[in-house]
Formats: structure tokens, sequence, C-alpha cells
């Protein structure tokens, strides 16, 4: 799947969690991106925010830092 589609995938997600508050969303958004998303997206969607090049949304954006760490990536 291309990287911006990716993108705009988590983006999506991400505004739909947006109305439940920070804390809320982006424990939402990571749990969505778990459950849902293949490891081959997931590693994809980490690694074009190691980039630089991913135009996450602020809450998308932490959700994804989330899943780089070592116990969930």
């Amino acid at each position: 799947m291309a990287d911006d589609k990716l993108v705009y995938m988590a983006n999506q997600i991400g505004r739909f969690f947006a109305s439940q508050g920070q804390d809320t969303a982006v424990d939402a958004i990571h749990d969505h991106l778990m459950k849902f998303w293949d490891r081959r997206m997931r590693s994809a969607i980490v690694a074009q925010l190691a980039e630089g090049n991913a135009a996450l949304d602020p809450l998308v954006r932490q959700a994804v830092e989330r899943l780089a760490a070592p116990s969930t990536a």
C-alpha cells in the first residue's frame, strides 16, 4: 500500500476519535492501528514518521509514536 494512502487512512481514523479528548483519542487510535492494521502497515507508517515524511495529524502522530516504542512495535 502506498505510504500516502496509509497517512490518509491514519488521519481519517484520528478524525473519527478526536472528539473523545486527547488522551482517550490517542489510546483509541493506537488500539485501532494495533487491532486492524497488519504489521507491514504499522511498520510502514512508523518508518514514514521516522523519516519525517508523514503529514500526520497531532493525535495520530502521538499514536504512531507509541507504535514505534519497542513494547508495541
